[in-house]
């Protein structure tokens, strides 16, 4: 039996031949990422009854995938929009908090992506920084559309984004505006970007497996860190 990995489903407008409408849609990337690690990816859109009841959705999945996407809703960590944050998805904030919350509780490993990374934050009660070129003066994790800042990130020996990354310092392909303010409880950061030391990836210290990371390892073959998410995951297939 496959390991099955869940991937959390972002919400937009797109175009494609005659069709101009909303779509469930989530990086070609990603689900190769899951496929070369030799997992299945299920791509997993918004709804509101597993929201309400997480349990019969991850019981069919062994790892959860918080993927990037837009902004979220600042009402989520009880704050008030800033000006340059974007417009939020609120039925994948409530979506992806519930299944977050849920498979943490039950052990299931989760791996936050970019956007994803600070869900996990604000799952655990953080909060975010809605603009870091305000808060740094620089836009150096920001490029334009459609392309990714590259800078080194710095992980904490023995840490699990190390163990995951197979090293402690990496160079990591980014593309945020936002990033992690005040920790979620259970969590810590163990690896922050250079120079400026902003958070670049968190961890529970009461799960075996839920990290974040706010750079984008999907998009880089040489990456380790999805195959580490399988690797985590595979474990629950064979106890079925």
């Amino acid at each position: 039996m496959s390991v099955a990995i869940g991937i959390c489903a972002a919400v937009e407008r797109a175009r494609w031949s005659h069709w101009d409408d909303y779509v469930a849609l989530t990086p070609r990337s990603y689900v190769d990422a899951v496929q070369r690690a030799g997992a299945l990816p299920l791509v997993l859109p918004p709804d509101d009854e597993a929201a309400e009841n997480p349990d019969d959705l991850l019981d069919r999945i062994d790892g959860l995938i918080l993927a990037g996407g837009a902004d979220i809703d600042p009402a989520s960590y009880g704050a008030k929009p800033h000006p340059k944050t974007g417009e939020g998805r609120p039925e994948r904030d409530r979506f992806e908090l519930a299944l977050a919350h849920r498979a943490m509780e039950r052990g299931i490993p989760v791996l936050g992506i970019c956007r994803g990374g600070q869900m996990l934050n604000v799952a655990c009660g953080g909060t975010i920084t809605q603009d870091l070129p305000e808060a740094l003066g620089h836009n150096h994790h920001l490029e334009t559309p459609g392309t990714f800042s590259e800078h080194e990130v710095e992980l904490e020996p023995g840490s699990l984004a190390a163990r995951a990354a197979g090293a402690t310092r990496i160079n990591a392909k980014s593309h945020h505006h936002q990033g992690v303010d005040e920790l979620g409880e259970t969590l810590i950061a163990t690896g922050h970007a250079l120079p400026d030391g902003i958070v670049e990836a968190l961890e529970s210290t009461e799960h075996d497996f839920a990290l974040g990371v706010l750079w984008h390892p999907e998009a880089d073959e040489r990456s380790k860190i999805v195959a580490a998410l399988v690797g985590a995951a595979r474990p629950r297939v064979a106890s079925k």
